[in-house]
C-alpha cells in the first residue's frame, strides 16, 4: 500500500523509481537507461510527457494528473517473445484501472489498449531491443487517463476522474507495478499461455463482428480469438480463419 505519511507509492521487491516533473517520454528515457546499462526493475515516471507516444508514432496526450510510466524489463526470454508481455501488461493495466474506478469489467483491445464502457481509458506501447537469439532489453510504457481523457479522438476516451474515481497518480501506480510485476513472474515461470487466458477474458469484442485495419487495408469477421503466440483469429464469411498478427481493431 502506499507508503503511510508520503503518498508516494511502494513499489514491489526489486523495483525501483525515477521521477521527473516533466520529461519527453518516458520510454524514451527508459531507453536511454537500458542502453547505459540500469538493472531490470526502474520504472520512469513523468508528471508531464511533451512528447508523449503511442503505437506507431501516434501522439499520447500527457497533462498533468495522468499516469505516464514505463517499466524496463531484462526477461530471458527470445526476442521473438517480447510481444507476449503485452497481454499480461494489458491485463495489469485493466486491474489497476478497476482498483481506482468504481466500474467492473475493463477490457482489453487488441492489441494494446484498455477501455471502460467502450472509451479508451489507457494504452500500452512495447518495445525491445537485442539479437536474433538474445533479448537485451524490454520497456513497457503504460499511459493511464486518470484525472483527464482528451477530446475530438478517433477512439472515445475516458477518464478515472469522469468516471467517479480516485485520479491518484501514487495509487494507480502502487496497484499497476504490483499486478505487471505479478504478470511478469508469471510469464516468466510459465509462459505465454497463462497471459494468454487473463487477457481473453477481458477481451473487448470477443465473439464480435469487427473490423481490422493494416497498412490501409481493413478485413471484417467474427473475433475468433487469439493464436498460440497471440495473433488475433478473425473467422470470415464462409468460416474461413485468418490469422492477423499486426493492425488495429476499428470497428
Amino acid at each position: 500500500m502506499t507508503v503511510a505519511g508520503t503518498g508516494i507509492a511502494a513499489l514491489p521487491p526489486g523495483y525501483r523509481r525515477i521521477a521527473f516533473d516533466r520529461v519527453a517520454s518516458t520510454n524514451d528515457e527508459a531507453r536511454r537507461r537500458a542502453e547505459g546499462g540500469a538493472a531490470e526493475g526502474l520504472v520512469v515516471t513523468g508528471g508531464i510527457q511533451t512528447a508523449g507516444r503511442g503505437r506507431q508514432g501516434r501522439t499520447w496526450v500527457s497533462p498533468a494528473g495522468n499516469l505516464h510510466a514505463s517499466f524496463l524489463l531484462r526477461p530471458r526470454v527470445k526476442p521473438a517473445r517480447a510481444g507476449e508481455f503485452g497481454f499480461g501488461a494489458a491485463v495489469a493495466v485493466a486491474e489497476a484501472v478497476e482498483r481506482a474506478a468504481p466500474v467492473a469489467g475493463a477490457k482489453c483491445k487488441w492489441p494494446n489498449d484498455v477501455l471502460v464502457r467502450g472509451s479508451k481509458i489507457a494504452g500500452i506501447l512495447l518495445e525491445s531491443r537485442g539479437t536474433p537469439e538474445t533479448l537485451d532489453w524490454l520497456i513497457a510504457g503504460i499511459g493511464i487517463n486518470l484525472a483527464a481523457a482528451p477530446e475530438h479522438t478517433a477512439w472515445p476516451a475516458a477518464s478515472v476522474a469522469a468516471l467517479g474515481g480516485n485520479p491518484s497518480v501514487e495509487r494507480a501506480l502502487e496497484t499497476l507495478a504490483g499486478r505487471l510485476d505479478h504478470w511478469y513472474r508469471l510469464w516468466l515461470a510459465e509462459g505465454f499461455a497463462p497471459l494468454r487466458q487473463g487477457w481473453l477474458a477481458r477481451a473487448h469484442a470477443l465473439g464480435e463482428t469487427i473490423r481490422i485495419k493494416r497498412n490501409g487495408d481493413e478485413r471484417e469477421g467474427k473475433f475468433a480469438g487469439l493464436d498460440p503466440g497471440g495473433a488475433l483469429v478473425l473467422e470470415l464469411a464462409g468460416g474461413r480463419r485468418e490469422t492477423i498478427s499486426y493492425g488495429e481493431v476499428v470497428e
